[in-house]
């Protein structure tokens, strides 16, 4: 499970011309659902997004304070896209995002189990499967990416492996292929010494 938790000043989501969700202060999380994630996953980014400290304190000093312990809001939208790959082609691949039949009832869990660890009337939505306009004001900038497996989901593609041994092994043969060259050269010369000086040998004898 992904999360691009963002601190703001502001945010809402917008659907047709509709706003949906809006909230004040606090953070608006964009929700990545791996279709492999477990309610393990759900409770580890839950957990996080309500306490990390991205807030400052009463004296001013940053990084103090988490949304939960300021008694802040949280915006959730469901963004199924932070699963996208772009290691091939131009088109993104979402394969490694769940599908929408089951991802819809995780996102759901999952802003419950929010409410549960907090409080549910603090908690702002999207639209689920909708088109959507997210506006927000973000503070300081402050944007972070957080993950349940610690991108760990990624798993070496063996098509671009493939190309990227034998892209090696070309650059390999033509390194030694040149250094063949300058040994051949290096010999050639020698040779031509050699007989050069057999030649002047000849010619003072």
């Amino acid at each position: 499970m992904r999360a691009v938790l963002q601190k703001v000043v502001q945010a809402s989501v917008t659907v047709n011309s509709k706003v949906v969700g809006q909230i004040g202060k606090g953070v608006c999380v964009l929700v990545g659902i791996n279709k492999d994630d477990t309610r393990d996953d759900m409770e580890y980014i839950a957990k996080k997004i309500l306490g990390v400290r991205i807030f400052d304190d009463d004296e001013g000093n940053m990084w103090k304070k988490g949304t939960q312990e300021l008694g802040l809001e949280v915006l959730c939208i469901s963004q199924f896209t932070l699963y996208g790959k772009t290691t091939k082609g131009t088109k993104p691949d979402f394969h490694e995002a769940m599908k929408s039949n089951g991802s819809r009832q995780f996102f759901d869990d999952f802003v419950e189990r929010l409410g549960q660890l907090y409080d549910r009337s603090k908690i702002a939505t999207g639209e689920f499967g909708a088109m959507m306009q997210v506006s927000l004001v973000n503070d300081g900038p402050v944007t972070l990416q957080l993950d349940s497996r610690k991108f760990t989901y990624d798993k070496p593609d063996p098509a671009l492996a493939e190309k990227l041994a034998a892209k090696a092994a070309a650059k390999k043969q033509r390194q030694n292929g040149f250094t063949q060259n300058q040994n051949q050269n290096q010999n050639q010369n020698q040779n031509q010494n050699q007989n050069q000086k057999s030649l002047e040998k000849v010619e003072t004898s």
